[in-house]
């Protein structure tokens, strides 16, 4: 069935705990690789066979997998007199000896090693498939990595660590398990590996439920007043109520099954085509898509029972570390960059690397992104180091939408997508997807980057931000919340700064309802898509800090552009009078429709008086604003100042009058001239002190 919606979800209130949120790591980096954990040994083969065969995981596959665990060396070829696994053979070799249907070579390779000086071993247990077909990251090959730590005296697990997706994205961990049997709940295309050690095996449980422990005991993020708290960590997004639509590859500006190296692959060995999406351009909202369905459940041959459907064989990892790489070409797809001339970046990953060639391989803890496990192991174990602090950009991306207390067309909130997205820094070649709306991007070096947030039927989000050494966490958008818009919806806004008189540092959004949408560094020509549903106040701010406010009211405009962006004291009275004038006509609206009732009535009152006296002083407001706008452009600064002392005066009146006409005005434009009133006071207050004059 389809994914209904999550309860919205208030915006902001999750914000603060952005910034209290403890730091991770990547999955599969380094991270927390501090240099003190001690060196590692090999464990004899008898006995890492013994723990292998008595931690083999069950993993369940959804039901539209097409890519399974296999063994590589079936694909070995010779290149310059190196082994390799070509993609191309990889594949189409899959596909050729069964697919699907018929899994080929079912093969987990396992890897033991133990720390020296202290009774800690790790068995590692890789996966091999032939194929990533995730939404951002596809790639040939795919390895995924489940790690299990075990005590050599109590010969009890101590830590589950499931590499999940992305190096760029914390992985799914347990700390105690009780379970001696890890089960893993596979992700459909990608391979990422969530953990399931509740009573129900086939499903991730991220949070404690009705009393049932969770699958991962990763830190959370606190301060979410509508949801529960959210553990950092990727799970499973279609197991969680979220929708992830797939893309199809291309390679050479073509669907990469097209190629003539693929015979045997066509489109009935990729994700199905209803979970499909072929481009985030031409979808115009976010689509609908089924939920995760249990498929294929693997088991270690020796261990299987009659829910077994696959029985997979344990092979050491060592069988294959002749194979010097597993190569292919870079594949790519549209990811597009909200400019002036919009770009697409499509550069990925073309393979999954090497597990022998992999730091996880000598130091198993460097794969621990959660910090209070890698702490808890450091506590326990002299072989274990420290955590030591990382840098991330953190953001909550959610969905603009129209607010039904705003009049109509004029005002926006934001909540909860029920639809994940991708978050992609510039300077790093890989897009990492959100979960549970949450856009994590991790180990980012000190400096300014180019983030941008894109998804399926949303208008692409793009935004710089600084990083610097001092904080663990840099929030992105406004305080940490991102919303975007649906295509159908979507008004790019463009503003050039080479047009204004000063050098334009910052650009501000604020819609009358939704608040500030947008907050960022400016240091060329920007576009920000905007909501066409939405009122906006855009503010621009120099190298003088001096301030400038435009009125943006994109109705059914698909392009809007901020001419002549200019700061200083007339730009703001200018926005000031607009705004003032915005209102009154449509308190004149009001009052029009009162007057015709008072000729069908013949009977008027003090409530229509009230209105009217509203609307006399908004227009009172918008004439005084003129009046500094032209003082200001004139360059008599005491004049424009005079003008605005009686501006605020006048607003003051306006707040008189709005609370006794209150009853005659439809709620929803009470609330917006209340809104304004406010904006327009801040704007008065940066005109009075403001130095620049024009």
């Amino acid at each position: 069935m389809p994914i209904e919606n999550p309860t919205a979800i208030d915006r902001r209130t999750y914000l603060a705990s952005i910034a209290g949120a403890g730091t991770a790591s990547l999955a599969g980096c380094s991270l927390f690789d501090t240099g003190d954990d001690n060196e590692v040994s090999d464990v004899d083969d008898r006995r890492a066979r013994e723990l292998a065969e008595q931690f083999a995981p069950t993993l369940y596959f959804d039901k539209n997998e097409r890519w399974f665990p296999t063994d590589p060396r079936p694909f070995e070829s010779d290149l310059d007199g190196e082994t390799i696994v070509d993609g191309f053979d990889a594949l189409d070799g899959y596909v050729d000896q069964g697919g699907a249907d018929d899994p080929p070579a079912p093969t987990g390779f396992y890897n033991v090693v133990e720390y020296e000086e202290s009774p800690l071993a790790v068995v590692q247990f890789w996966f091999y498939s032939v194929f990533d077909q995730f939404t951002a990251n596809f790639h040939w090959h795919d390895w995924e990595l489940l790690q299990v730590f075990v005590d050599t005296d109590t010969e009890e697990s101590q830590l589950h660590v499931a590499s999940s997706h992305s190096r760029k994205v914390p992985n799914n961990e347990f700390l105690d398990p009780e379970r001696t049997r890890p089960r893993i709940l596979s992700e459909l295309g990608s391979h990422s590996s969530g953990l399931s050690t509740n009573d129900d095996a086939e499903h991730f449980q991220r949070v404690q439920l009705d009393g049932s422990v969770a699958d991962i005991t990763n830190s959370v993020i606190d301060g979410i007043d509508a949801v529960a708290a959210i553990p950092l960590a990727y799970g499973l997004p279609r197991d969680e109520g979220f929708a992830l639509p797939y893309a199809v590859p291309e390679l050479d500006g073509k669907p990469f099954y097209e190629h003539d190296r693929l015979p045997s692959v066509d489109t009935s060995n990729l994700i199905p085509e209803e979970l499909t999406i072929h481009s985030f351009d031409e979808l115009q909202s976010p689509p609908n898509l089924s939920e995760r369905e249990t498929g294929y459940r693997f088991d270690y041959q020796d261990a299987q029972d009659k829910e077994t459907d696959v029985a997979y064989e344990l092979r050491p990892s060592a069988d294959l570390e002749h194979i010097k790489d597993f190569i292919g070409p870079q594949l790519s797809f549209e990811f597009s960059i909200p400019e002036f001339a919009e770009d697409a970046v499509a550069s990925h990953i073309t393979t999954a690397g090497v597990p022998w060639k992999d730091p996880r391989y000598q130091n198993p803890a460097s794969d621990i992104s959660e910090p209070e496990h890698r702490q808890a192991l450091a506590d326990r174990y002299d072989a274990i180091g420290e955590p030591s602090p990382v840098s991330q950009v953190a953001a909550w991306v959610t969905n603009a939408v129209f607010e039904e207390d705003a009049p109509e067309d004029e005002g926006l909130t934001t909540v909860s997508s029920p639809l994940e997205m991708f978050a992609l820094l510039q300077s790093d070649p890989e897009a990492v997807p959100t979960f549970n709306g949450i856009a994590i991007v991790q180990d980012v070096p000190a400096g300014d980057h180019e983030l941008t947030i894109n998804g399926a039927g949303v208008a692409p989000h793009s935004e710089t931000v600084t990083v610097t050494e001092e904080e663990a966490v840099t929030p992105a958008g406004v305080e940490g919340e991102i919303p975007l818009v649906a295509r159908e919806n979507a008004v790019k806004m463009e503003i050039d700064p080479s047009e204004a008189d000063s050098d334009l540092r910052r650009l501000r959004v604020e819609d009358d309802f939704a608040g500030r949408m947008y907050d960022a560094p400016l240091s060329g020509s920007d576009a920000v898509y905007i909501h066409t549903g939405g009122a906006y106040t855009t503010e621009v701010r120099d190298s003088d800090d001096e301030i400038g406010a435009f009125r943006v009211n994109p109705d059914d405009q698909t392009r809007v552009r901020v001419d002549n962006p200019r700061t200083g004291k007339a730009p703001l009275a200018e926005y000031i009078a607009e705004v003032a004038a915005e209102t009154r006509d449509e308190v004149a609206t009001v009052e029009s429709d009162s007057d015709d009732d008072d000729d069908d009535q013949q009977d008027g009152g003090s409530e229509d008086t009230a209105v009217t006296d509203l609307k006399d002083a908004l227009d009172a407001v918008a004439n005084a604003a003129r009046r500094a706008a032209a003082a200001a452009d004139a360059g008599e600064r005491g004049q424009a100042d005079q003008n605005l002392d009686v501006v605020i005066e006048r607003l003051n009146r306006v707040e008189t009058r709005l609370k006794k006409a209150t009853d005659s005005l439809p709620e929803s434009l009470t609330r917006a001239t209340s809104n304004r009133l406010d904006q327009a006071r801040r704007r008065s207050d940066q005109a009075k002190v403001a130095e620049k004059l024009n």
